[in-house]
């Protein structure tokens, strides 16, 4: 296991600049892990280019210092499995600037952006996974179908949770549960204003509005009915007593 003991302190310093300008700017689509244990083993996540077989996939890469660094190139490895010309089946990556390109100038920025860039424009003739390399020269959609079935499966990047999701699912699966103290429908749920009446009206699917609007009319047609039978009562005693008033003046007509 390696630590920060194994690098001399002004590597480390140096290092540690680096990291925290990564950090507060990162490259675009890069993301540095920093482990403040260990800066030898330097984590870094990947987004996968837009308009690549890559793009939605994240993938884990790392760079291995050695003791000697920045005189020695790092190694670096995906962790990730990718399919991939200059990625090898156990994540080895393949890239001049790593290689014979190798400058103690360049910094953990410059090298982390050509990783990136590798995901962009592969190079196949100095390929280590010699089926993607093939494959990429000769059928280019079988390469990125290829390529886009590994991301698939194994760059699926982590589910991010909204905030307030939780209490969200807990309000759902509170809606319609009641207090135990409490009767389903009680005075609780009875709408308090026409504006909330309203509001449960709209809220009714179209079958409770057709019902409701049944019941309404039925209750119309009810009181229609109510209303006429009144009225005709009414007209029959109406009728009765000028009967009656007919009857009494023929009866003081027969006296006279």
């Amino acid at each position: 296991m390696g630590s920060n003991e194994n690098l001399p302190p002004n590597v480390i310093r140096q290092l540690a600049k680096e990291l925290k300008s990564l950090d507060e700017s990162p490259p675009e689509g890069i993301k540095v892990v920093v482990n403040d244990e260990d800066f030898s083993q330097i984590c870094a996540d990947i987004e996968g280019p837009v308009g690549t077989p890559y793009e939605n996939g994240l993938f884990r890469m790392k760079l291995a210092l050695p003791h000697d660094f920045p005189h020695s190139p790092p190694k670096g490895y995906f962790m990730t499995k990718i399919f991939h010309p200059n990625i090898a089946s156990n994540g080895e990556i393949c890239v001049n600037t790593l290689k014979k390109d190798w400058n103690p100038s360049l910094g953990l920025r410059h090298v982390l952006s050509v990783v990136r860039c590798l995901l962009i424009e592969p190079f196949p003739e100095s390929a280590l996974n010699e089926q993607a390399g093939k494959m990429l020269l000769e059928n280019y959609e079988e390469y990125a179908r290829h390529a886009r079935l590994y991301t698939g499966i194994h760059a699926k990047p982590k589910p991010k949770f909204k905030t307030g999701a939780i209490s969200e699912s807990t309000t759902a699966l509170n809606v319609g549960q009641t207090n135990n103290n409490e009767t389903p429908g009680a005075a609780s749920a009875i709408p308090s204003s026409v504006a909330d009446i309203n509001r449960v009206t709209t809220a009714t699917s179209g079958q409770d509005q057709q019902e409701v609007a049944n019941n309404s009319l039925a209750a119309a047609g009810s009181a229609s009915v109510v209303t006429t039978t009144q009225k005709r009562e009414a007209g029959l005693a109406k009728v009765q007593a000028d009967k009656k008033k007919v009857d009494a003046r023929k009866k003081s007509l027969r006296r006279l």
